[in-house]
């Protein structure tokens, strides 16, 4: 799995306010064809079409939604952890915050920059609080924001991943 250093861009999770999952979201369909389409035909066959769980968030029990077939995808709440050091088990530490790992050791690994520059916050594939909001990475401390952020916020930045074959 490889996901990208940077934020490559910003973008709106899903293009109306409304309950949003990530099988329904714009963020995905832009994706798995526009974005996906920017391969030439040899590294399209490389990518690794996938079929990504979606997990409630553990905090709020929102619905995720559907599984899909991604060939690009963002991170979950659980690869966050899983792929940058953490155990899945401090996602169900909530205690009173709306952040999740405040002040750990594994925040600046999360933390990504915009156009090379400054550190800016990027978009998580689960659901926020509510499914009027996503899950994201905040950007100046690395915290992961499990209450979410405006699904229609179109400031927020995308880190694409992929599964690819060596």
């Amino acid at each position: 799995m490889i996901i990208t250093e940077d934020i490559v861009e910003q973008r709106a999770y899903h293009n109306v306010y409304k309950d949003t999952t990530w099988y329904d979201c714009e963020i995905r369909k832009y994706l798995n064809s526009e974005f996906y389409d920017k391969f030439d035909d040899t590294n399209k066959s490389r990518i690794i079409q996938v079929s990504n769980k979606n997990l409630d968030n553990p905090w709020y029990g929102t619905k995720a939604g559907e599984e899909g077939q991604d060939s690009i995808f963002l991170l979950s709440l659980e690869e966050v952890c899983r792929y940058f050091g953490d155990s899945t088990e401090k996602l169900q530490n909530r205690g009173n915050n709306r952040y999740w790992k405040k002040n750990d050791e594994n925040n600046s690994k999360r933390m990504a920059k915009l156009r090379s520059m400054y550190h800016w916050w990027w978009w998580l594939r689960s659901p926020g609080r509510n499914n009027h909001l996503a899950a994201y990475v905040h950007g100046t401390d690395g915290c992961v924001g499990v209450n979410g952020n405006n699904v229609t916020n179109c400031n927020g930045g995308i880190r694409p991943a992929l599964w690819l074959k060596l």
